[in-house]
């Protein structure tokens, strides 16, 4: 419930900010800041998701700098820290993403890690591989295989994210399945589904762009 609160207070004022046409910094404490021009968000940045560095020019470098983004606005969007907001010259970045789209994104993304494994304890928790895995046959994804052969029992998904240069949300999918096949410690075990979100976005903001989502889902699809 914490997190649903959290989600919409700060998706709230993205869209205040998107009606007012602002320009500036909106800081999430210190989680991370979204990049907002004219109203619309240019950029965003977490603590929590993993810095893809500078992608070579070209063709290929406007995707994976938007799943980046996607990324961050994840953890942003779900932070219990308090927004404050700055104005200031507008970024440099050409991209402007509603916050419908950044809330709907969140919405779906919390879908499928809550279908995989309903406690988000382990999004947040050092990976801890079991010592003995009692299934005698276990299937693993590319991603989730690599987790477990880089997992030293003190990093966190998105930091082995950033060590093995793979989106946050990729290995958190990841994880999340991980501890739905028993493969890891976790807290606790989680038994009843977590209800998803809301899919409602609030009137007066500006739609969701559709297309960029279908492209993010396509990429997301690719590197998993």
């Amino acid at each position: 419930m914490a997190a649903e609160i959290a989600d919409e207070r700060i998706a709230h004022v993205l869209g205040a900010l998107e009606r007012e046409r602002s320009t500036g910094l909106l800081r999430v404490g210190d989680d991370g800041a979204f990049q907002i021009v004219r109203g619309a968000v240019a950029h965003a940045e977490s603590r929590h998701a993993p810095d893809p560095g500078e992608p070579p020019d070209g063709p290929g470098r406007e995707l994976p700098e938007l799943l980046a983004v996607f990324d961050a606005a994840y953890f942003l969007l779900g932070s219990a820290a308090e927004p404050d907001f700055t104005e200031g010259p507008p970024s440099a970045r050409p991209r402007r993403i509603t916050a419908a789209t950044l809330v709907h994104e969140r919405r779906r993304r919390r879908g499928l890690l809550d279908a995989a494994w309903p406690d988000a304890g382990v999004d947040v928790a050092p990976v801890v591989p079991v010592r003995r895995v009692r299934r005698q046959r276990v299937i693993l994804t590319g991603v989730q295989a690599e987790i477990l052969l880089n997992a030293d029992g003190r990093r966190t998904p998105a930091e082995l994210a950033a060590h093995l240069g793979r989106t946050a949300f990729g290995c958190l999918l990841a994880v999340r399945g991980l501890a739905a096949a028993s493969l890891l410690r976790t807290e606790r075990q989680a038994t009843a589904a977590v209800p998803a979100a809301p899919s409602g976005i609030p009137t007066g903001w500006a739609p969701a762009d559709r297309d960029l989502l279908v492209r993010l889902h396509t990429a997301l699809t690719e590197l998993g």
